[in-house]
């Protein structure tokens, strides 16, 4: 099988901390150029000459396809292939190959942890600790904040394919009854509810479907209001399918139980995110993180290197344009 013999990665600090095995990587190639992270204007000038292009974030738009005669192949190493013009790359012959399913694992577990803390009031307890309370406490024990068992609750999920599957099996081992709901633009299914009867029957709801025109502000302020006042909202998919001022007032007002997010509308958020304010309480923010574990970055990895090994022999993997 012959090798192609010059290949750029264009931000491999998005993917490996220094933690991980690059050698399936390495050994696909003659030649592998590995750069922490490239900014617009460098781009061009690091893919001269180049055969393979390797990017999670970088941008490949239409112009830089063009000015790049020799790329014959673009290894996403992530699942979103928004940063890709894939016309442009199909257009020119180029194949574009991502990863798929690598993180299942990590962001299933990441989901039922927001969870967790949230029925149990972690991070308030945490405050409470660190600011003295439990040791002026008149007893042994803290009960400020409200403790909910998952047991015979009822979790929703929007989205219920590998991941929302994932996290369905982890519900119900904690004894949760899991509703699937029914989303825009899919075929109607027997066993998906309309959103209108899914929302007031939950006491979670957890998203898991992406992004598109259809599931934009998926859940807005007449979504959120009717979903019952001690409600848990989950969100591990991406920022947009939220309308993130009407869940901030919401939340304010203690029309919801409480709201734990693990991606935001525009990442890295700006610094006007109202998710960010300091005031709202019952809420989690943590930063795209759920996808990170060392296991499922080292799946990139490998997944990479396949869908390379697979362009070589003519049977192209995971190719998405």
């Amino acid at each position: 099988m012959n090798k192609i013999s010059r290949a750029v990665f264009l931000d491999q600090a998005s993917l490996d901390l220094g933690d991980l095995d690059l050698s399936p990587l390495q050994a696909t190639f003659d030649e592998l150029q590995l750069h922490e992270q490239s900014r617009p204007e460098q781009v061009l000038e690091r893919l001269h000459g180049a055969s393979v292009a390797i990017i999670n974030k970088v941008v490949l738009d239409a112009a830089t396809l063009a000015a790049c005669p020799q790329l014959k192949l673009i290894l996403v190493a992530a699942t979103g292939t928004n940063n890709v013009d894939l016309a442009a790359a199909r257009a020119l012959g180029i194949c574009v190959s991502n990863c798929q399913a690598y993180g299942t694992q990590a962001v299933a577990q990441h989901t039922l942890m927001l969870l967790l803390a949230l029925a149990g009031s972690l991070p308030d307890y945490q405050r409470a600790v660190a600011a003295g309370r439990w040791q002026q406490a008149a007893q042994f024990c803290l009960l400020d904040f409200p403790i909910i068992e998952l047991e015979g609750k009822t979790l929703g999920l929007l989205g219920h394919g590998e991941l929302g599957s994932a996290v369905s099996r982890l519900a119900q081992a904690f004894g949760m009854r899991v509703l699937l709901g029914q989303l825009p633009g899919r075929p109607v299914r027997a066993d998906r509810l309309p959103l209108a009867e899914l929302l007031p029957q939950v006491d979670a709801l957890s998203l898991h479907c992406p992004l598109t025109e259809q599931t934009r502000n998926l859940i807005g302020a007449a979504q959120l209001a009717a979903m019952k006042p001690s409600a848990l909202l989950l969100n591990t998919a991406r920022g947009g399918l939220v309308d993130e001022l009407a869940l901030a007032a919401a939340l304010r007002a203690g029309r919801l139980g409480g709201a734990a997010f693990d991606v935001l509308s525009v990442e890295p958020p700006s610094a006007g995110n109202p998710l960010l304010a300091a005031d709202i309480p019952r809420l989690i923010v943590t930063p795209h993180c759920a996808w990170g574990s060392r296991e499922a970055r080292q799946r990139i990895v490998l997944q990479l290197a396949e869908n390379a090994l697979g362009y070589f022999a003519g049977a192209p993997h995971r190719q998405v344009g």
